[in-house]
């Protein structure tokens, strides 16, 4: 196991809020920009493999630039203006808009994205029953919602493959979506009602303080990934203010 991996998930996860807590407060280029070049030099010490990285991270490369391009077409306009049409105004203001909100974009999704990489569902649970002190129930509620997804997954190839066994699904595929998300929606319900009665009779609804099969800590190493988190943010900020581009979103 890389030692990266066996970081506290809360930790990453705190990492990932800290850092994006201080990059949504201000709209810039230079903030942005600063935290996305710390972050793409600390990748390559994660220990994420480049195929999983560009996978795991490509929508939020597609997602960022259409952002950018919303906000050059139709965001504040200043300055001078270069091109209107309609409810389109691209100008100075709307240009530096795009390409602070693009790279804000790729400075908060991919490290979210990459930090969960090796992240397993039930370490986080218990770092945030043990850890955070979270309600018992709502981690192990939400444990169980996101093991389903994969089930849900199948039961949605499992439908194309039976509706395509009566002889119903080779033609009309966006036509019959509706009707396989209803009887998708079914399903959940009943493995979520059956689901829930399993819970209640192994004694997960109880009152009384339940136990952990195994220990989460929060060493030194948990501390490092957060505090890493927050100095990329106050560096991105601080860079920001000294070169006079601070931009105070409630401001």
């Amino acid at each position: 196991m890389r030692p990266f991996e066996a970081v506290n998930p809360v930790a990453k996860f705190g990492a990932a809020l800290l850092l994006a807590a201080c990059l949504v407060l201000t709209i810039d280029w230079v903030s942005a920009g600063t935290a996305l070049l710390l972050e793409l030099a600390a990748m390559p010490f994660l220990g994420v493999r480049a195929r999983a990285f560009w996978l795991r991270t490509l929508a939020v490369w597609i997602a960022a630039p259409l952002t950018g391009l919303t906000i050059l077409l139709y965001g504040q306009a200043s300055g001078t203006v270069y091109w209107e049409w309609l409810t389109i105004r691209v100008s100075d203001g709307s240009i530096d808009l795009a390409i602070a909100t693009a790279l804000r974009v790729l400075a908060i999704g991919l490290p979210a994205v990459v930090l969960f990489i090796t992240v397993d569902a039930t370490d986080l649970a218990d770092g945030l029953a043990q850890v955070w002190r979270l309600p018992s129930r709502f981690v192990l509620g939400a444990l169980a919602a996101l093991r389903l997804v994969g089930l849900f997954l199948d039961d949605w190839r499992y439908l194309e493959l039976a509706r395509r066994a009566r002889g119903v699904g080779d033609t009309g595929r966006i036509r019959r979506v509706p009707g396989q998300v209803f009887a998708l929606l079914v399903l959940a319900i009943r493995r979520g009602s059956r689901l829930a009665t399993a819970m209640e009779a192994r004694g997960f609804g109880g009152e009384t303080e339940r136990t952990w099969a195994r220990d989460s800590r929060f060493g030194w190493r948990e501390w490092l990934v957060a505090c890493a988190g927050l100095m990329v943010g106050m560096i991105s900020i601080a860079a920001a203010v000294l070169t006079g581009h601070w931009n105070f979103i409630v401001g």
